[in-house]
């Protein structure tokens, strides 16, 4: 493949030649997770009830499908909704962050010894290109050194598939920091140094069948790639009316970011957000200024996708790790609330213009087609191309599928179901 095939030497300029870039942008599916850290309200989002002492102060809208109504502070969105598939249905079990994070982003509950791998490493694994210079699975946040607060933790992401199937993390100032050659050494020499720390660290590999240095040695082939392709992370090269379209702040900036990366050559980008939709305080207040930049970006997002002719082949996913109660706290905020909510996702193998499952009048609970985590990556596997039932064999634990007991996507989801 194209962009797979190229040397670190010419890869600043491989993109200016028209036909290597679209062959690029052809290589094959490709996902963006818009990862709703902290956990957006649905009565606020896709599942409004205006009039009830539930709903909240805010009205619905009508949208581009008869009869479907989705939050009046979602105006652009509402015109796009024959593109999205909303499943107001969803109902999970977890109910505090990281263990919604957990199964919400990894599909499913630990697996103890072993670390079950995260979405974006599976997507890596599968439809990505290990030998290329551009990361396949990066995570862009706001914070992305992580902290118990604000972002994600560093862990251990890839779980059993291995650290060369982890994310590279990007973030704060929209680039990759502290990958340029010091002027001291001179190019030559970098590569000299390089070939000797690869030599010996082969030798190391394969005379002590360590995995822990073939991780290693992964890590470094990764960064030869970052020092590469660093200019993809700049977004100061992307035009100003594009970084005005799609807003000033971190999140925004960060999703062009995200479809600028995926037209170049990765093939996973989550974008996280740190956690400002815990709105246990003024959860009102707070999604008033939330929700409208969401909807936003997704507008903008898909519609620059299906313009560039990617969004048949490039999954869009938005959702955090449960939903908001129906009731309001003391403080008027929504506690956290896996019973019933909802998300969204549009591109790739899904069918636009669905509304999925439906909860009752009140919203505390789901009254048809209820989903939960696995019938989700069943069905997020299954529009990627990805077989949900490929099966695991690790040493010390019976053998297991990708998305467990068989578990099967939800075919009115599927275009070709």
């Amino acid at each position: 493949m194209a962009a797979g095939a190229a040397s670190a030497a010419s890869f600043n300029g491989l993109f200016s030649v028209p036909a290597i870039a679209e062959e690029t942008k052809k290589q094959g599916k490709k996902c963006i997770l818009l990862w709703l850290c902290g956990a957006p309200s649905q009565f606020e989002t896709w599942d409004p009830k205006p009039g009830t002492y539930t709903g909240g102060p805010f009205g619905a809208i009508n949208t581009n499908l008869p009869g479907v109504q989705v939050s009046q502070l979602m105006p652009q969105c509402a015109t796009i909704m024959d593109k999205l598939a909303v499943i107001r249905s969803m109902s999970t079990s977890p109910s505090e962050h990281f263990q919604g994070i957990d199964v919400l982003t990894r599909g499913d509950k630990p697996r103890p010894p072993f670390t079950r791998p995260i979405l974006g490493s599976v997507v890596a694994q599968q439809l990505g290109q290990l030998d290329s210079p551009v990361p396949q699975f990066i995570l862009l946040d706001p914070c992305p050194e992580g902290n118990e607060f604000k972002g994600f933790k560093a862990g251990n992401w890839a779980g059993w598939l291995g650290a060369e199937y982890g994310p590279v993390r990007a973030g704060g100032d929209y680039a990759i920091p502290n990958i340029e050659r010091a002027e001291s050494i001179s190019e030559l020499d970098h590569q000299d140094r390089e070939a000797l720390r690869s030599f010996l660290s082969k030798k190391f590999e394969n005379d002590r069948k360590s995995e822990a240095a073939a991780k290693h040695n992964a890590a470094f082939n990764r960064v030869n790639g970052l020092m590469s392709c660093a200019p993809l992370f700049d977004l100061n090269t992307l035009p100003i009316a594009d970084r005005e379209r799609y807003g000033g702040g971190a999140f925004s900036q960060h999703a062009l970011q995200a479809r600028h990366l995926i037209e170049n050559g990765s093939t996973f980008v989550m974008v996280a957000n740190g956690m400002p939709w815990d709105n246990h305080v003024y959860q009102h207040e707070m999604h008033q200024m939330l929700v409208p930049e969401l909807d936003n970006v997704l507008f903008q997002l898909i519609s620059d996708l299906e313009q560039r002719g990617m969004l048949d082949d490039t999954l869009v996913i938005a959702m955090g790790e449960f939903g908001r109660s129906p009731w309001l706290n003391e403080a008027r905020g929504r506690d956290h609330y896996p019973t019933a909510w909802s998300m969204a996702m549009a591109g790739a193998g899904i069918q636009g213009g669905v509304v999925h499952g439906a909860t009752d009048e009140l919203g505390v609970k789901v009254t048809e087609d209820a989903v939960d985590n696995r019938q989700l990556f069943a069905t997020i596997f299954s529009a990627l191309g990805i077989d949900p039932h490929e099966e695991y064999d690790l040493p010390g634990l019976p053998t297991f599928s990708r998305v467990e007991e068989g578990t099967q996507p939800i075919k009115e989801l599927l275009k070709n179901a």
